[in-house]
């Protein structure tokens, strides 16, 4: 990324996330004249596909979510995951270079199964949400009928001109779009707040975090999903599991200043930083407490962290392939070899 890309980013964010006050929110003009989606229902249609089982209750904090649920800007979120250095945004649905399983949008996969993912952590009351990608279709108000659409030609696609020929005709972008720009909007609207709810469910006291860390929390849920899990040293660090109890130390900034140092290195310390460096350095420096007051430096230290390792490994790779691949892994219900090296 180069330093005026760099600025203009940090510019983005603070606008979302610094004002005076602490925890002041800045509505930005996205913010201000947000995408009216039309009313979502709670009801989930019958249908014999085992997918759409999933009782509706357990997607209603998806439907009840309000932006004042958080400190960060929901839609400045949204526009970073949009970035080409994060998530990327194609229109038409393209194969995962790993598995071959559609995409769209953010990189959200299509054929993602609902999973049960259990809340593992006595100390934190809230639940994941691991709905199918069908029923967070139907919750962003699209119709099932135009999912199977989507499907179907992307299956005759595939079948015709392979995965390497399909990805190249998505990255030149000569696909004709599966999705208006609105429609992508409202899957990547809810797909966001499945990862800001689950975010809370790996951390004890999301509500007391900035601004900055819950919007790079709610980052790492979405790129990795379900396989977050398995980054078991920076949970412990995250839910500061060396105090008593899983409370809170002193009021001391120092030992405040260490746990957030301590879980930057976990991080840092990943195959996921070094896979992803890019989107890495701006998503560990946010961890930062002081991230706020000068992002820029607070990214210049995760960089020069990461870089002896990743300087002959700059290529931007494909973060749906990474999300794509880790929900299979955990649906099949075993511990691969690839998961255990991400941590």
């Amino acid at each position: 990324m180069t330093v005026t890309k760099r600025h203009l980013l940090n510019a983005t964010l603070l606008l979302a996330i610094a004002a005076p006050g602490q925890n002041a929110r800045v509505q930005t003009a996205a913010q201000e004249r947000p995408l009216q989606a039309p009313p979502l229902t709670t009801q989930i249609s019958p249908s014999e596909n085992s997918e759409l089982s999933l009782p509706a209750p357990m997607l209603q904090p998806l439907l009840d979510f309000k932006n004042s649920d958080i400190k960060f800007n929901l839609y400045t979120f949204m526009n970073t995951l949009k970035d080409r250095n994060h998530e990327g945004w194609v229109l038409a649905v393209y194969p995962d270079p790993q598995t071959s399983k559609p995409l769209i949008g953010a990189g959200f996969s299509l054929e993602v199964m609902a999973t049960e993912h259990i809340q593992r952590d006595p100390l934190n009351p809230h639940p994941f949400i691991e709905p199918s990608s069908a029923q967070l279709w139907q919750a962003a108000g699209l119709a099932p009928d135009q999912l199977e659409s989507v499907l179907a030609r992307f299956n005759r696609n595939l079948s015709t001109w392979g995965q390497k020929n399909y990805r190249r005709k998505a990255k030149m972008h000569t696909l004709p779009p599966d999705l208006t720009e609105e429609e992508a909007t409202r899957l990547l609207r809810i797909s966001a707040i499945q990862a800001i709810e689950n975010a809370k469910a790996y951390c004890r006291r999301f509500d007391q975090l900035t601004a900055p860390q819950q919007m790079a929390l709610s980052q790492l849920v979405y790129q990795m999903g379900v396989n977050l899990e398995e980054f078991v040293q920076f949970l412990s660090a995250l839910n500061d599991d060396s105090s008593p109890m899983g409370l809170p130390h002193s009021d001391s900034s120092i030992d405040e200043a260490t746990r957030w140092k301590t879980v930057q290195h976990t991080l840092v310390e990943s195959q996921w930083a070094r896979h992803y460096a890019l989107r890495a350095v701006s998503v560990i420096a946010m961890f930062d407490p002081g991230y706020v007051e000068n992002p820029t430096a607070a990214e210049r230290q995760i960089e020069a962290a990461i870089r002896p390792s990743v300087k002959h490994r700059r290529r931007r790779a494909s973060t749906g392939s990474l999300r794509a691949r880790n929900t299979t892994d955990h649906n099949k219900g075993h511990n691969s070899k690839q998961k255990r090296n991400l941590t």
